[in-house]
């Protein structure tokens, strides 16, 4: 007797390529999980489909067959939001990987979800042209819109939802829409674009995106600032911004991150509460705006400011920061990350960020912070081993302690990771009524379900 997988794998034979279409238990393994340190979940079968085409026939399939989809880019999510805890059918986007339009004129170009930032900073760079939201990982343009990335450039540049000017999507039935044009703007309809992005899979698979790009600076200056305390370095941010300079990145590294970061990555920075920050504009504005913010760390203690123009002290600087992760799992190599992040108001960041790192000492857990500062958002890198029991409860309390704090002072429980399933479960918490309305919205657009199931947004 043929069981349910093979005849939907008869069924999606009529229209796929054998490649196209796997049950390889190596292969479910890779799609059963993402960065995060959930736990991870093998789905029936792996599909690989080219073109928009093959996705909505793809759904129509799986609808009929009541069978999960869930889509999936690189993995890098944090959240585990790619893990099918339903099982179901994982639609692997890395074959639609073209970048389809460039319109430098526009400002614009057309991609696949598959296509990573990477890739197209690479191909638009013949064009004197960059996409600017840089989570650090290189996901997909797809994934990135799934989960509304953001990243070190958001203060300038804004999040992945202000970048798209459009999206092809396919919908719970197989139906193909777009949510918005290539105009500049639009007092037409209601916001698509807005609602579809960081939706996280659970009402459509994305297959085409039209994204905003922008001119590369023609001058870059990254600079180091060191504070005598958390708190100095976040003051002098605020007081930044409020002086109209044009920052395109200012992050903060603790002084346990900066300590990691000097191990991994070989570098000697001073292991005080740093703020790294990058300038993009002309060289005459750059040089009163280098100046002034100088200025204005000084008011807030800064021991010192170092400014670095050479574009390999500059990446030097960028890949420390980027690394920070990876820095820590170097650093404590029998334990695996918990990673977790909250946005707050500007004017609560410092005592936020205080808060947590109390709550870490208190609570005896190795990790720190960093933070994407000029935009309130911060992640704690948290260094657990899973075997221990009572260490775990207390990462998950300090996680809870966190976001409930972050919350309880006008912020939100993630700023750039997504829901997923991890922070699920604070998701009426956080919104109140309006979440019945967002149940209501993916009740209409997938009433079976069947759209990533279990994330973001469930009964």
């Amino acid at each position: 007797m043929i069981t349910a997988i093979e005849q939907l794998t008869e069924d999606l034979s009529k229209f796929l390529e054998p490649d196209q279409i796997t049950v390889n238990e190596t292969v479910r393994d890779l799609h059963s999980k993402d960065e995060s340190y959930h736990t991870p979940s093998l789905p029936d079968m792996v599909v690989f489909p080219r073109s928009t085409e093959e996705v909505s026939r793809i759904v129509k399939t799986a609808a009929a067959h009541k069978m999960p989809v869930i889509p999936f880019g690189v993995g890098s999510s944090l959240e585990g939001h790619v893990i099918p805890y339903d099982s179901g059918i994982t639609i692997d986007f890395t074959e639609m990987d073209k970048i389809l339009d460039i319109r430098p004129a526009d400002m614009l170009v057309t991609v696949q979800p598959g296509v990573t930032r990477t890739a197209l900073n690479k191909e638009l760079k013949k064009h004197g042209l960059f996409f600017s939201v840089d989570p650090g990982a290189d996901a997909t343009l797809g994934g990135m819109a799934a989960t509304n990335a953001s990243g070190t450039t958001s203060v300038k540049y804004g999040v992945m939802r202000d970048q798209v000017r459009d999206m092809e999507v396919v919908l719970a039935d197989g139906t193909i829409i777009h949510t918005g044009n290539m105009a500049a703007k639009s007092s037409s309809g209601y916001h698509l674009n807005g609602l579809f992005v960081g939706s996280e899979g659970t009402l459509g698979c994305f297959t085409e995106l039209t994204l905003r790009v922008f001119g590369i600076p023609e001058v870059t200056v990254a600079a180091r600032a060191v504070f005598d305390s958390v708190t100095n370095a976040i003051e002098a941010v605020p007081a930044i911004l409020q002086a109209g300079i044009p920052i395109a990145r200012v992050e903060l590294v603790d002084t346990e991150s900066i300590r990691q970061v000097n191990a991994y990555s070989e570098t000697d920075y001073a292991e005080q509460p740093t703020l790294f920050l990058e300038f993009h504009g002309n060289e005459a504005g750059l040089a009163q705006d280098v100046a002034f913010t100088e200025e204005i760390v000084n008011d807030f203690g800064c021991k010192e400011i170092l400014f670095e123009k050479e574009t390999a002290s500059r990446n030097q600087l960028w890949e420390a920061r980027h690394n920070a992760a990876y820095a820590y799992t170097h650093g404590f190599p029998r334990k695996q990350m918990m990673l977790t992040d909250v946005c707050v108001p500007i004017s609560e960041l410092a005592e936020a960020v205080v808060f947590a790192r109390e709550e870490l000492d208190r609570l005896r857990l190795e990790g720190g912070i960093v933070g994407h500062v000029g935009d309130g958002n911060f992640h704690v890198l948290l260094m657990i081993d899973h075997s221990d029991e009572d260490e775990l409860q207390r990462a998950n309390d300090y996680n809870e302690t966190i976001v409930r704090r972050a919350l309880a002072c006008g912020g939100t429980c993630t700023g750039e990771h997504g829901v997923g399933v991890g922070k699920q479960k604070y998701q009426r918490e956080e919104h109140g009524a309006a979440y019945d309305v967002m149940l209501k919205i993916k009740q209409a657009l997938d009433p079976e379900n069947l759209l990533n199931p279990g994330k973001l947004i469930i009964e």
